[in-house]
């Protein structure tokens, strides 16, 4: 009985484990580049976090709130992670689930900052959390350094999408 026990255990454990990390891409900036490079009718709203940082985790349901309010429009909310990518199957992932983000989720595979920050927008610091929002029509480009509530990025995301 009890073996029967550990075997469901591990065949359910195993089954979280495949659903959490198919909701976690791990990139190398090259990939990430070429991914917001890409010729798109979207509007990207890319927002990047990490677990550790408390504003960032505030203000995640807001980007969630703003995938499933305009989601099946021309809006794309895609989340990038700055964990460390040894962490992604034990606490991105879980975390991921537990918040029940099902907005498309980048960990970005990269430790040189100074490498890709000043490509990602030049008037990047590096602080987090740091959101973009992209038209893919034109090159209207919202940079935004700092937490938003979501009445701020519901107001970001119409202004461009106005």
């Amino acid at each position: 009985m009890l073996l029967m026990r550990n075997l469901v255990f591990l065949l359910l454990f195993g089954l979280f484990s495949y659903s959490a990390n198919a909701q976690v891409t791990v990139v190398k900036w090259s990939e990430l580049e070429a991914y917001l490079a890409e010729d798109s009718d979207k509007v990207r709203v890319v927002n990047f976090w990490a677990t550790w940082c408390a504003p960032c985790v505030k203000e995640l349901p807001y980007f969630q709130a703003a995938h499933e309010k305009w989601g099946s429009q021309d809006i794309e909310v895609v989340l990038v992670s700055l964990d460390d990518v040894e962490i992604v199957e034990k606490r991105v992932a879980p975390f991921v689930d537990r918040k029940g983000l099902t907005a498309k989720v980048f960990l970005l595979d990269e430790t040189d900052y100074n490498m890709f920050i000043p490509k990602v927008d030049d008037r990047w610091s590096g602080a987090i959390p740091m959101t973009l929002i992209l038209d893919g029509n034109s090159d209207k480009r919202i940079f935004l350094e700092k937490e938003l509530t979501q009445e701020e990025l519901f107001t970001q995301i119409e202004n461009i999408i106005d």
